[in-house]
């Protein structure tokens, strides 16, 4: 089973590169984040037309999560319970193949002294109180997406340039920790406890250019999928294509 993350800032700019990479890379699953387009723009015709059904949570010019999947998916739940009035479209889950799969895009932040970084704290613990529940539910599961968190120094370009900034500061990699303290791994230092993999790269400065990323973008998996996790990759030869998102689509491959 091969599991796909991809942050496509904008579906509706990216979608003939999703069909492209879905055509050459033939995941089972593809969560996409970042749709930027109302629920009822989704182009679920080309999707269906290139093998996979879809389920959505869009959101006009803003957030918007996606999973595609070539198997019926069950049980499709949308939002952060602990979150009723969250109008952002940030969170899919569906249980795909007898695996559950949640797709986040999560909050941003901005920078540490911003309101929006409150929302970002806010937003976590509620992520982190239904991924608990989830857990409990269902033993076999994934947790994907854009986290806007750089776990670890290993994870930055330039670690004393970001020191306690925005995606890097220790408040939250304390989040992130949390998240695996509730039982899952990062699948990519799983398979690779050290080296540098960026997942993310500004648009300006030409920073993938200069191999300048972060690592944002990560597969989250419970202990039951550990043993039967092959590989994890970072396709960087999508954020090469001319008109790129800014991130880079991360897979699993599971036996």
């Amino acid at each position: 089973m091969k599991i796909a993350t991809w942050n496509v800032n904008s579906l509706n700019v990216r979608l003939p590169q999703v069909l492209d990479w879905l055509h050459t890379h033939q995941p089972d699953v593809l969560a996409l984040q970042e749709l930027k387009l109302d629920q009822d723009k989704f182009p679920a015709a080309a999707v269906e037309m290139a093998g996979y059904r879809a389920v959505w949570s869009g959101q006009k010019t803003y957030n918007g999560v996606a999973l595609l999947a070539k198997q019926e998916m069950a049980d499709v739940h949308t939002g952060l319970p602990a979150l009723p009035d969250d109008e952002q479209r940030r969170v899919l889950a569906a249980t795909i193949g007898g695996v559950r799969v949640i797709n986040v895009y999560c909050v941003n932040g901005e920078a540490l002294d911003s309101p929006k970084f409150q929302y970002k704290q806010q937003w976590f613990a509620a992520l982190n109180e239904f991924v608990r529940g989830q857990l409990a539910q269902y033993p076999e599961l994934v947790l994907l997406g854009d986290f806007n968190i750089a776990p670890a120094d290993a994870d930055c370009y330039d670690p004393q340039k970001w020191h306690e900034k925005i995606h890097c500061s220790s408040t939250e990699r304390a989040w992130f920790a949390e998240l695996l303290d509730l039982g899952l791994t990062d699948s990519l230092r799983r398979i690779y406890p050290e080296g540098a993999f960026y997942t993310w790269w500004d648009y300006r400065g030409a920073m993938f250019r200069r191999k300048q990323g972060l690592r944002i973008d990560h597969i989250l998996i419970s202990q039951a999928l550990c043993g039967r996790l092959n590989d994890v990759q970072v396709d960087t030869g999508a954020r090469a294509q001319e008109r790129p998102s800014d991130h880079a689509p991360v897979w699993a491959a599971f036996g």
